[in-house]
């Protein structure tokens, strides 16, 4: 399309319709955007080829392992990590561009943990995997301020996930889950520094989906002996990344940019229908013992998630806050009702789905948007689906409320588009 315009130019000058001074700009308008795709381009590949050499350099020592002499190993072991500090070293003292330095960060990043590796192996120090992850992500932490590195918070992240994956999720566990949190904050001053700058890049973008998905997956290192804490513990979260999402900085990015809204949506949905089966909550509550590290973490989020409600309702022009802001509050007194009370729980949480559902429906009508809307009657039908499983319903009768629901979709939709029409 860009060609098309620019080869353009010269006759709509030649005609009188733009002036070349305005030509001029257009050429420049379309030049510079295909210079900085291909600067990304040659970041992308940059990191990618670091990738690579620095596997490749690993696999082709681990194939003649065994027959090198020991001093000849360690240096081996440290001679692509040196490579790594010389190459990021002259980055930093050229002021080489962003493709050296993200390229010169991921390289030393991988040889750092070889290094490790191979020295353990060599001297035969007994570890683990948690303690070799956790040894890795802290020696490359610095590498997150020292060049500014975008590669350097991906790697750092996922790492992070991956600690806490093999301790919170694993047994015999010799390092503390919780070390997590700490290796999270870490990043955040550098992805917040990332967020204030005036044009988002890709990169920021993505972190939106990188931080709350990183949270949810490692979530189960808060919870030690108190399963049934596990439900308001991912409610809560839910509830603070939904806020986050609502907060001003977010206002005019798509849903596409914003992991955190959707994430907190999507969870907050599909927990509600999974807790709206009377069974869940009676699985749930057969242990009733609640241990401090879960108490501290439900309370720790819960604030948080209440401090960031209050701070976008302060940035919101809105009269009612979405209700789905409230919802970690309200679920956290149906959840102290479940634990004496199971079938009143779970009444409260059809309720609570099914007034969500209403309450998106109205959204939708008032502001005639047709997400909102079919997000509405979305709950509403998976509601009535998940009640098929609780109730002995003829199959018939099933197929015929399966088709009204159907046929309500599309008559709603239609009159919404009509509005529309009109309003137009």
């Amino acid at each position: 399309m860009s060609s098309k315009i620019t080869r353009a130019l010269p006759e709509l000058v030649e005609n009188g319709i733009i002036t070349a001074e305005t030509a001029q700009k257009i050429t420049a308008y379309y030049e510079k955007p295909a210079s900085e795709n291909s600067n990304k381009l040659f970041i992308i590949f940059g990191i990618l080829g670091a990738t690579l050499v620095g596997l490749g350099i690993i696999l082709i020592m681990a194939h003649n392992w065994d027959d090198l002499p020991k001093f000849v190993k360690l240096i081996l072991a440290f001679l692509p990590m040196l490579i790594g500090q010389a190459g990021l070293a002259y980055s930093i003292v050229k002021n080489k561009g962003m493709v050296w330095k993200e390229t010169a960060t991921v390289f030393l990043f991988f040889s750092v943990g070889a290094c490790i590796a191979l020295v353990s192996q060599i001297y035969h120090i007994s570890g683990n995997l948690e303690s070799f992850l956790l040894a890795w992500i802290i020696l490359c932490a610095p590498l997150l301020y020292l060049t500014k590195s975008k590669a350097a918070i991906f790697l750092h992240l996922i790492f992070c996930t991956y600690y806490a994956i093999v301790t919170g999720y694993g047994f015999n566990v010799k390092t503390s889950p919780l070390f997590y949190f700490a290796l999270l904050s870490t990043c955040i001053p550098r992805y917040l520094e990332l967020m204030k700058q005036k044009t988002p890049s890709a990169a920021t973008f993505i972190l939106h989906w990188l931080f709350p998905i990183s949270l949810l997956i490692s979530l189960p290192v808060c919870v030690e002996q108190s399963p049934q804490i596990t439900y308001i513990l991912y409610m809560t979260v839910f509830g603070l990344l939904f806020n986050i999402g609502q907060l001003s900085y977010f206002k005019n990015t798509s849903l596409l940019q914003n992991g955190y809204k959707v994430t907190g949506t999507i969870g907050t949905l599909i927990l509600l229908l999974i807790l709206s089966f009377h069974g869940v909550w009676d699985f749930a509550f057969q242990n009733n013992f609640i241990g401090m590290i879960e108490v501290i973490s439900v309370g720790v989020f819960f604030i948080a998630a209440g401090i960031t409600f209050l701070m976008s309702r302060q940035q919101q022009n809105t009269k009612m806050p979405n209700v789905l802001q409230l919802i970690f509050f309200v679920f956290g007194i149906i959840f102290l009702i479940g634990a004496s009370d199971t079938i009143t729980a779970t009444v409260l949480v059809n309720i609570l789905l099914f007034v969500i559902g209403i309450m998106q429906i109205k959204l939708g009508t008032d502001k005639l948007h047709f997400g909102f809307l079919n997000l509405g009657m979305l709950i509403i039908a998976a509601l009535i689906v998940c009640r098929f499983y609780d109730t002995d319903i003829n199959f018939a009768i099933r197929g015929i409320i399966f088709v009204s629901i159907g046929i309500g979709f599309f008559i709603t939709n239609y009159i919404m588009y009509k509005k529309q029409q009109i309003k137009k």
